[in-house]
């Protein structure tokens, strides 16, 4: 039986690489792309860097979550592609979050074998050597990490 790996999206740079690494990686795997809206951050999901943010509508509104969940469906769509064009197909996914807890729940609950994830360990200064939701993933997972950087 194929593994089943689960890899977040949250359309950084580095999410799309883990989605590369998992799908160069483990060509014959059971593969599920997972978007997690985070309702108490609104950056977590990637926002261009043009965007104007007195554009964008107010963090908790109807109108947010319309925004999250349409960035969630576009987000997913370009891994599917992305998914075709490696020549395998991808299973997608949202949950509404926190970022770690949701990632290692839907593991946890859709019997994972592997999570594949991004890290952006933005603060150089810190010690941390991978970012807060990874952090979190690898201290939490029932299952086998692997980070991407």
């Amino acid at each position: 039986m194929a593994p089943h790996i689960v890899v977040p999206l949250d359309g950084s740079p580095l999410s799309e690489k883990a989605l590369t690494v998992a799908l160069s990686e483990y060509p014959d795997a059971s593969i599920t792309a997972l978007h997690v809206i985070d309702p108490t951050e609104p950056g977590y999901s990637y926002v261009s860097a043009d965007a104007d943010p007195y554009e964008l509508p107010q963090h908790g509104s109807e109108q947010w979550y319309q925004r999250a969940e349409e960035t969630a469906e576009e987000l997913l769509a370009v891994a599917t592609e992305q998914a075709e064009d490696a020549g395998t197909t991808l299973t997608t996914a949202t949950a509404v979050g926190r970022p770690g807890r949701e990632i290692v729940r839907f593991a946890e609950t859709n019997d994972c074998d592997h999570i594949v994830l991004g890290s952006h360990g933005r603060d150089r200064e810190s010690r941390n050597l991978v970012g807060s939701v990874a952090e979190a993933v690898v201290f939490r997972s029932p299952v086998r990490v692997t980070i991407v950087k």
